[in-house]
């Protein structure tokens, strides 16, 4: 029988995301709903790594299996580095995806294309039963468009342009998508130990 390692979220494309880049680690990957296990967790931590170590480790200690939980940030330069780690409440607390971009996009009233700098990052935290904890991070620098594109991807996928392509992140396809993407980044980081700690179950 493989070895499960848990992906501590509770955002199905987020799921599927990590599934396609984890597709060939030797462990089954579960998720908290798969498992019946019901966690909010606060994310009160002052940074994404906090944020991340939070989750992955109450989902470890509640699970009893080796976690990945993750954190990630948006920062635009013409907004002095905001949203950053509050991202999924840049427009308050049940905000729609559609409802921070309109937000954001406002905030951004008048910036020229120029100067609509911004990088998404991920801080992915590994945590096991025991209480030891890991952590990678990736970086994708693009720009913020004026209107949303695409129809793939989550959150602000649909208005962060990558010049590279010529393409916004919800116009690439899953797999383009992870080959740049901050997650897919940090994830390729943790490849190897997450290969590692399968080995060791």
């Amino acid at each position: 029988m493989q070895p499960k390692l848990l992906l501590a979220t509770n955002n199905q494309a987020k799921v599927q995301e990590y599934k396609s880049l984890l597709s060939d680690l030797p462990c089954k990957l579960v998720t908290l709903v798969e498992l019946g296990i019901k966690i909010a967790v606060d994310e009160v931590g002052e940074s994404l790594e906090e944020n991340a170590r939070l989750k992955a480790t109450v989902s470890a200690d509640r699970s009893q299996l080796p976690t990945l939980a993750d954190d990630s940030g948006l920062e635009v330069d013409a907004l002095g580095g905001e949203p950053g780690r509050l991202l999924a409440r840049y427009a308050g607390d049940n905000a729609s995806d559609k409802e921070r971009i309109d937000y954001l996009l406002s905030r951004l009233k008048g910036v020229p294309g120029e100067k609509r700098t911004a990088r998404f990052r991920c801080v992915i935290a590994l945590a096991t039963p025991d209480g030891k904890v890991g952590f990678c991070s990736g970086e994708c620098e693009g720009l913020i468009t004026f209107a949303p594109r695409g129809e793939h991807g989550f959150g602000y996928d649909p208005i962060f342009y990558l010049p590279e392509f010529d393409k916004t992140m919800a116009e690439l396809s899953l797999a383009q998508k992870n080959q740049v993407s901050h997650r897919g980044k940090a994830a390729r980081q943790v490849y190897q130990a997450l290969k590692k700690l399968g080995r060791q179950k």
